[in-house]
C-alpha cells in the first residue's frame, strides 16, 4: 500500500504505547494542518516505561512495520520517550529512507531557560535508565555537574494513572514526584524549570502547575517534534501542498473504544486542577 501512495498525500504515522502521544499529535496537527495522520496506540501493552528495552524494541518495530506496510506512511513520529530511547536506532536501520522523528526529554531548552542552573526531569524509569538519556545529560552538563544541575525523578505509575483517567491517583502521584524533584523555586539551588519527559504528562500540566511555585516553568516536547517533522518532510519533498488533513485515523492494539474514550476525556484531564 505504501509504495502506491503519492508521497505528498500519504499520511504521517504517530505511535505511542497509549494516549500520551496525543499531546504530540495535537502539536503536529496545529503545525501541519494539511497533513493526514494515523495514530497507533499500543494500549494492549501499555505502559512501556516500566518494561524492559527488549520488549519495547520488539513492539516498536512491529507497530512501525504495520504503519509502513498497511498505511503507507511517509514519515513516522515515535511519540514515546521510552520507545525512542530503546528502539529509534533500530527503526532508522530498518527504514533508512523514511523520515523518523523521536522524542527525548527537553533538557537543552530547559537548561537554556533556567536561571538557577537546576532543572528537574519527570520521566518514566525506562527513559531515565536509558543510555540515550544519560548521554544527553552528560553532554549538556559536562558530566561532572550532572547530579547538581539535572534532577531525574522516575514517576512510576503516573502514565498508567493518566491512561486510566484516575484523577485522585494522578494528583497524589504528581504531588509525590514534585516533592522528590524539589526544592523548586527561583532561589539558589532550587530547580526553576521542570521537564515533562513523558508524552503523557502534558495532559496533567494544570495539576502540576497547581502544585508548584508560580515561578517554576514546565517544558514539553510537542512543538519541537512538530518543527522537526516539518523540516524533514520539507527536505524530502513530501509535504502536502494543498487541502486539509481532516481527523486522524485512530488505531489501537487493545480495544479501540478505550482510545476513543481517552480522546473524549482529554478535555477533562487537561482541565483538572
Amino acid at each position: 500500500m505504501g509504495q502506491a501512495t503519492h508521497a505528498g498525500t500519504a499520511p504521517i504515522g504517530v505511535f505511542d504505547s497509549g494516549i500520551g502521544g496525543l499531546s504530540v499529535l495535537a502539536a503536529l496537527r496545529a503545525r501541519l494542518p494539511r497533513e493526514r495522520f494515523v495514530y497507533y496506540a499500543d494500549t494492549a501493552h501499555a505502559p512501556y516505561g516500566e518494561r524492559g528495552d527488549a520488549f519495547v524494541a520488539a513492539r516498536t518495530r512491529e507497530v512501525a512495520g504495520l504503519l509502513v506496510r498497511e498505511h503507507g506512511v511517509k514519515a513516522l513520529v515515535v511519540a514515546c520517550n521510552t520507545a525512542t530511547a530503546a528502539a529509534i536506532h533500530l527503526l532508522r536501520e530498518a527504514w533508512p529512507t523514511l523520515p523518523i522523528v523521536g522524542v527525548e526529554p527537553a533538557l537543552k531548552p530547559a537548561l537554556a531557560l533556567s536561571r538557577t542552573g537546576h532543572v528537574a526531569v519527570l520521566a518514566t524509569r525506562g527513559t531515565l535508565a536509558s543510555g540515550k538519556f544519560g548521554q544527553l545529560a552528560e553532554r549538556l552538563t559536562g558530566g561532572a555537574g550532572t547530579a547538581q544541575q539535572v534532577r531525574p525523578v522516575a514517576c512510576d505509575g503516573l502514565a498508567d494513572a493518566i491512561e486510566q483517567d484516575d484523577l485522585p491517583r494522578v494528583r497524589e502521584l504528581c504531588a509525590r514526584y514534585l516533592q522528590l524533584a524539589g526544592p523548586l523555586g527561583s532561589g539558589p539551588g532550587q530547580a526553576d524549570v521542570v521537564v515533562l519527559g513523558c508524552t503523557h504528562y502534558p495532559f496533567v500540566l494544570p495539576v502540576l502547575r497547581g502544585l508548584a511555585p508560580a515561578e517554576v516553568r514546565f517544558v514539553e516536547t510537542g512543538e519541537p517534534v512538530a518543527r522537526q517533522t516539518e523540516r524533514l518532510l520539507g527536505d524530502a519533498g513530501r509535504l502536502a501542498s494543498e487541502g486539509h488533513g481532516g481527523d486522524p485515523l485512530l488505531l489501537a492494539s487493545g480495544p479501540l473504544r478505550k482510545l476513543h474514550r481517552m480522546v473524549e476525556h482529554l478535555a477533562t484531564m487537561t482541565g483538572a486542577t
